[in-house]
C-alpha cells in the first residue's frame, strides 16, 4: 500500500510549495475592485469553523465512527480551501490592516501572527501527507501523523480567528 501513496508524492510536493509561493505573488497584486470590509469576519467564521470541524472529527474517530470522521476531515480541508480564497481575494482589493494597539498586547499580537502564518505554511504537507494515507487506506502511518497534523492544523485555524479578533478594532469602514 505505501508504493500507492508514493503516486502523491510529487503533487504533495508540488502544492507545498505552489500554494504558500501563489498566495505570496498573489498577495502583491492589486486589483481596483474594492471587496466589503465585511468579508474578514468572514473568512474569520470560516476559520472557526475548520477547527470547529477538526474537533468534531477527532471526536468522531475517539468514538470509531470513522465514516463520520471522513466526511468532517473533508468539510474541514473544503473550509480551509475555502478561507484561503476568500483571504487572497481580500488581500488583493484591499490595503493591509495595521494593528493600532501598543506594549505588551502588540507583542501579542505579532507572536500569534508570526506563529500563526509560519505555521500554515508548515501545515499544507502534513495535511496533504495524512489525507493521502487516509485515501490509501494506511491506516497506521496516518495515525501516526495526524497526531501532529490534528494539533497544527487546529492551532492555525483557531489563531487566525485570534489575530482576527484582535485586529478587527482597526479596520477602516
Amino acid at each position: 500500500m505505501a508504493t500507492a501513496s508514493k503516486k502523491y508524492n510529487t503533487l504533495i510536493i508540488l502544492f507545498s510549495i505552489a500554494i504558500p509561493l501563489l498566495v505570496a505573488v498573489l498577495f502583491s497584486v492589486k486589483i481596483d475592485v474594492q471587496l466589503p470590509v465585511f468579508l474578514p469576519p468572514i473568512y474569520a467564521t470560516i476559520n472557526a469553523f475548520t477547527a470547529v470541524f477538526l474537533m468534531l472529527a477527532f471526536w468522531a474517530i475517539k468514538n470509531k465512527k470513522v465514516r463520520l470522521h471522513e466526511n468532517l476531515m473533508k468539510t474541514a480541508i473544503i473550509f480551509s480551501v475555502l478561507f484561503l480564497v476568500l483571504y487572497v481575494a481580500y488581500h488583493m482589493t484591499s490595503n493591509s490592516t495595521k494593528f493600532g494597539g501598543e506594549g505588551a498586547i502588540k507583542t501579542v499580537y505579532f507572536v500569534i501572527l508570526i506563529t500563526h502564518i509560519l505555521l500554515s505554511v508548515a501545515v499544507i504537507p502534513f495535511v496533504l501527507i495524512t489525507y493521502v494515507r487516509a485515501i490509501t487506506n494506511q491506516v497506521e502511518l496516518h495515525k501516526k501523523i495526524a497526531r501532529f497534523t490534528f494539533p497544527l492544523w487546529l492551532y492555525v485555524a483557531v489563531s487566525g480567528v485570534v489575530v482576527y479578533l484582535m485586529i478587527s478594532p482597526y479596520y477602516i469602514v
